[in-house]
Parts: C-alpha cells; sequence; structure tokens
C-alpha cells in the first residue's frame, strides 16, 4: 500500500493517542491536588511536573534513530504500558518523592507513545497530506485534553483530597490501557522508507542546522510550555482563588475543546492568512492571553480567555511537526521529530521548574506571565520565518510548497 491510499490507520491511531492522552491530561492535574494534599508547596508541584518531562529529554533521540532505522508499531504499546503503569503507580505513592519517580516514568511512556505515532504518520503520509494528517492526529491529542480534566474534576475533591486524587490517577492508569484495543495492524510494513545505514546516519547539528527545522522546535516549545503550565498550575490558581476542582476541570476541558475547533478551521486560515502570518498573530495573542491570566478575574472572564488561549495554542504543533519533518533530511525525520520532542521535553523541565521558582517569589500568577513572554519571542520566530521551507543542505525535497494556491490547499487541508 502506497502511503495516502488508506487512512483506517489514522483513525485508529486518533483513537488510541486520544486515550493516552486523555489519561497523561487527566494524571496532570491529578498528581498536582494529590502532591499539595500531601504536603507540597508551590515550588514541589513546579519540580514534580518539571520531571514528567526529565526521563524523556534523555531518551528521546535514541528513540528517534532507532525509529529511523526500524518499524514505528512497536513503541506505540510499549509507550501505553508506561503511561498506564506511571498513572497508577502514582496514585498509589505516599510520598513526594515517589511520586516524581512516576511522574516521570508517565511521561517516558507519552514519548515514547509520540515518536512512534508521530513518525508512522509522516512515513505513512503521502507529501501533500502531512499537514492534514498532522492535524487529524493533533485532534486526537486534543480530544484526550478536553476529557481528563473534566474526568479529574469529577472524581477530585471533598474532604478526602488525598484520596480522591489517588483514585482519580487509577482511574486514568485504566484508560490509557483502553488504547490498546485501536494498535492492531496499525503500521503498513510496505511504507517503510529503506533504511539507512551505520556510516549513513546524519549528524544531530546536521538535522537543526536544516532551513525550519529551529524556528518549528521553538514554536512548538513555547506551545506546548504553555499547555503543560496551564495544565499543572491551573489548579494551583484555583486553590488560591477558591475555584472549585470541578470547575477547573472545566476551564481546561474548554481550552482543549478550543484548540479542537481551531484545527478543524486550519485550511481556511492557511488559505487566508499564510503560515508565517498565522505563526506570528496566533503566538502574539496567546502571549498576551497568558499574562491576562494572572489578572484577577472572575470565572466567566477566564474561561473567555481559556477558549481564545486554546484557539490560538492550537495552531502551532501540528504546522510545527510538518515544517521538521519537510525540512528534515532523507533518513532522519524521526530524528528530527525526536529532536523536536527533545526541545518540548527541555521546554517542560524548565518552564514548570522556573514557573515553580517564580510562583514561590512574585505569586501563583506569575508563571503566566512568564509563558506569556516566551511566546512573545516564538512571535518574533515564526515573523522571520521562510513562507516555506526550502531545501537546505542535505534536506529532503520539498513537496510542491512553493506552486501557488492549489498547492498550498492540498497541504494544509485539514
Amino acid at each position: 500500500m502506497a502511503p495516502g491510499r488508506n487512512r483506517g490507520w489514522l483513525l485508529r491511531l486518533v483513537i488510541a493517542f486520544g486515550f493516552a492522552q486523555g489519561a497523561v491530561s487527566m494524571a496532570r492535574p491529578a498528581v498536582s491536588y494529590r502532591a499539595l494534599a500531601l504536603g507540597a508547596d508551590e515550588r514541589a508541584v513546579g519540580v514534580i511536573a518539571g520531571v514528567y518531562a526529565l526521563l524523556p529529554l534523555f531518551a528521546a533521540v535514541p528513540l528517534g534513530r532507532r525509529t529511523d532505522h526500524g518499524r514505528c508499531a512497536p513503541l506505540l504499546p510499549v509507550g501505553v504500558v508506561l503511561i498506564s503503569g506511571g498513572c497508577a503507580l502514582s496514585g498509589l505513592a505516599n510520598s513526594l518523592w515517589t511520586m516524581a519517580l512516576w511522574s516521570g516514568v508517565m511521561g517516558l511512556g507519552h514519548l515514547c507513545f509520540v515518536i512512534g505515532a508521530q513518525s508512522l504518520v509522516a512515513r505513512q503520509s503521502a507529501p501533500h497530506e502531512q499537514d492534514r494528517n498532522f492535524g487529524h492526529f493533533t485532534i486526537g491529542a486534543s480530544l484526550g485534553q478536553l476529557m481528563g480534566p473534566i474526568a479529574a474534576g469529577a472524581l477530585i475533591g471533598g474532604p478526602d483530597m488525598a484520596g480522591s486524587s489517588a483514585l482519580a490517577l487509577v482511574v486514568a492508569g485504566a484508560g490509557a490501557a483502553v488504547a490498546f484495543s485501536s494498535l492492531w495492524r496499525i503500521e503498513d510494513r510496505t511504507a517503510m522508507t529503506s533504511r539507512p545505514g551505520q556510516g549513513d546516519r546524519v549528524p544531530v547539528g546536521g538535522i537543526l542546522r536544516a532551513r525550519g527545522v529551529p524556528a518549528g522546535m521553538l514554536v512548538s516549545l513555547s506551545v506546548l510550555s504553555a499547555t503543560d503550565i496551564l495544565t499543572a498550575y491551573l489548579p494551583v490558581v484555583g486553590e488560591h482563588r477558591g475555584i472549585a476542582p470541578a470547575v477547573i476541570g472545566v476551564l481546561l476541558s474548554v481550552r482543549a475543546g478550543a484548540t479542537i475547533a481551531c484545527r478543524l478551521v486550519l485550511t481556511p486560515l492557511l488559505r487566508l492568512l499564510g503560515r508565517p502570518v498565522l505563526l506570528t498573530l496566533t503566538c502574539f495573542l496567546a502571549a498576551v492571553l497568558c499574562a491576562g491570566i494572572a489578572l484577577p478575574a472572575p470565572v466567566w472572564v477566564l474561561a473567555l480567555m481559556l477558549a481564545a488561549l486554546g484557539f490560538c495554542l492550537g495552531v502551532g504543533q501540528p504546522l510545527s511537526m510538518t515544517t521538521v519533518v519537510q525540512a528534515a533530511p532523507e533518513g532522519a525525520r524521526s530524528t528530527a521529530l525526536a529532536l523536536r520532542l527533545t526541545g518540548n521535553r527541555l521546554g517542560q523541565v524548565a518552564a514548570p521548574a522556573g514557573a515553580g521558582l517564580v510562583a514561590g517569589v512574585a505569586g501563583v500568577a506569575a508563571p503566566f506571565v512568564m509563558l506569556g513572554a516566551l511566546l512573545l519571542v516564538s512571535a518574533g520566530v515564526a515573523v522571520r520565518s521562510p513562507r516555506a521551507v526550502g531545501r537546505s543542505e542535505g534536506a529532503g525535497p520539498v513537496p510542491r510548497t512553493r506552486r501557488k494556491g492549489a498547492a498550498l490547499r492540498r497541504t494544509s487541508d485539514i
């Protein structure tokens, strides 16, 4: 089967990713609430949130190299096992350091799943379908981010915060295991690219120098850091402002729902504005909205800001995936995606830890001002990015993105 002919595998991948991401999105605020119930302060919550990304930070590039030289699908069940186990064991942990450890296992599982899944989309999609298929793939993530916080908010609360948050983590582990049901025969081995030999490996520096890769990595890092700190720190803001956990869950889901809505209308937005302008505008607006969350606004105003923020954040991830894949040298695309994820994990380590320090000094709303500054830098990078990823030394061909009108519609019909 040639890439692009049958997209049943993509639907199954979206379903599996929805369950896996839903479990993680349910577990992240539950971990924060359980840590608070066990006596953690804002700085400790930031450290635990950062450990989630620490193990993946060292594993991303080796996993990407392995995927470039082999199959993608084996990483998916491994990721599900690690996510499920990390969620459940975080709920059973009774100390902050064991919670941090199992949070790191959960993050490693999420990395395995995402590297395998993104590589699968890149390998089994025709070049002109990559924007669309990556957009559909990220809808699975947004569905998980929509349902996870609602489920967490429904289970967490009452006088026994430690017990209810532990229950939510165990339920999240069970939910992740459901992803196994959609992983059967998901990889078409005939669509695999030829495996380069060990001597043909593209150096990491060569990948990072490919035109478009650094900009895509920075935009992705900023967007994911914003999503991550929203998930980890909005519960802390809610505790300080007297907002119930169930309401916080709804607010996080409003953000995720707006992200889904954005990806459903991404095609007309790309036709209207083009990729550089769209990325610049959405990063700038997201910066302003993130800073606005620091203000003591009523819940309904906070909901409106989170809806607008979710819409703006929905642009960065799918477009940065396509940018990196099309800019990367042939035979190193999984490694390039892994480097993008490494950048994401660097942000997930540094941003929560920095947020914890800022919150300890300047208050729990201050991390959102820090996020606004990071997104503002990304807007500056995006405005200087090329209109289309061109050929760089060692880079693979860019499929027809320079042709006018019809080509843009083909590569962005999400």
